[in-house]
């Protein structure tokens, strides 16, 4: 991914917040005549030693399983990000858009047994927090059978690059009111930049 060096985030702890808060990305790989993607739910673990491992699993009958090998995928995680109008500058400008991206690059590894029966209880675990949903109440031979159908995998993230593009090149009256207009606009997308603009204009303070 194209980042110019003002847009690009460095710090980690973000970066793995970002992937945590936006754990449905769309995994990219090539089955040796085309690219394919699928788009499914992620764990995102950091161990103590700065190694970043993200787990997930597609069905089988989804053929891309079958294409990893020993090639580098991309996982393209997307956050809020929404179109920025000129008449906001105190300048004649062009139409932009703002924007929160990350793609995160590694090898995949197969899950099976034991460690894909934990993936699955921990990513129903954590959906199903403040109900009695568990993985491990229901019949044993029902979740064998449905586990039977999954492809569990681990990503060994071998590199990051996080966009985020958040009007950091413009003036503080700009930027102010690029911020007063998204939060007027008020839908999600708008709140979450006009958020990500303030706290990084204090960062960069």
């Amino acid at each position: 991914m194209h980042i110019p060096k003002l847009y690009r985030e460095e710090d980690r702890e973000k970066i793995i917040d970002f992937l945590k808060q936006n754990n449905f990305p769309a995994l990219v790989s090539h089955d040796g005549e085309k690219l394919t993607a699928t788009h499914l739910p992620v764990e995102i673990i950091a161990d103590e030693k700065g190694v970043l491992t993200i787990l997930g699993h597609m069905s089988r009958a989804n053929p891309q399983w079958k294409s990893f090998g020993e090639q580098e995928v991309l996982l393209i995680f997307q956050g809020a990000h929404t179109y920025i109008s000129p008449r906001w500058y105190n300048h004649v400008n062009v139409p932009t858009w703002n924007y929160m991206m990350v793609h995160v690059y590694g090898r995949v590894r197969a899950v099976e047994g034991e460690e894909l029966h934990l993936l699955l209880s921990q990513l129903v675990g954590g959906h199903e927090a403040g109900t009695s949903y568990r993985l491990e109440d229901l019949p044993e031979e029902f979740v064998q059978k449905e586990m039977n159908g999954v492809f569990g995998f681990a990503l060994e993230v071998t590199r990051i690059d996080a966009g985020y593009k958040l009007s950091q090149n413009r003036n503080d009256e700009d930027h102010k009111n690029i911020i007063h207009e998204l939060e007027k606009r008020g839908d999600a997308d708008s709140l979450e930049v006009a958020k990500g603009m303030k706290e990084k204009r204090r960062g960069l303070s």
